[in-house]
């Protein structure tokens, strides 16, 4: 949960810059007096046009390559569509750059019916990164289903680890 307050802070404060960027240089040109410049060393520039809290909250949903799923469900939560959405952006900056998106599911429910619920997620996955504008030539699905646990325990915390899609690049 603190990594999704992490996420909106950023992008609160990247809408912020941007907002700022767009000024028009006749406004700019009748403000009374200059304003001092009064960031502080963590919210300065780099150079990418983003403050450090913007790169750690984009460098925190790009490190993000696992996006785990309830029971029986393949829709993406929030916090998984916002890491996404960086993941978008590296993708359409790198078009040479492929992924492949593993789908996975608890080993409840039969083997078929586990090979196609991982392949709803993967492709879950797949269509929101393709309406983000990623290319679907850069992306592969597969499903493991039930074949590949993260943990091959039999309680619910084994079960959730194993309700996910990985992406590999």
């Amino acid at each position: 949960m603190q990594n999704q307050g992490f996420i909106k802070l950023g992008m609160v404060a990247l809408l912020s810059v941007t907002m700022v960027a767009c000024q028009s240089t006749e406004e700019a040109a009748t403000e009374a007096a200059p304003v001092a410049n009064t960031a502080t060393p963590s919210a300065a520039n780099t150079g990418d046009g983003l403050t450090a809290e913007q790169r750690a909250a984009r460098d925190r949903a790009l490190a993000k390559t696992k996006f785990y799923f309830e029971f029986d469900k393949s829709d993406l939560s929030q916090e998984d569509r916002d890491a996404l959405v960086f993941h978008a952006n590296q993708l359409k900056a790198n078009p040479n750059m492929n992924i492949r998106l593993e789908g996975h599911a608890d080993e409840r429910g039969t083997r078929e019916y586990n090979l196609a619920l991982g392949e709803r997620r993967a492709q879950s996955v797949e269509r929101y990164l393709q309406v983000q504008g990623v290319a679907a030539g850069q992306m592969e699905t597969i499903s493991y289903g039930e074949e590949r646990p993260a943990d091959s325990g039999t309680t619910e915390a084994a079960y959730s680890l194993n309700r996910r899609v990985e992406m590999i690049k």
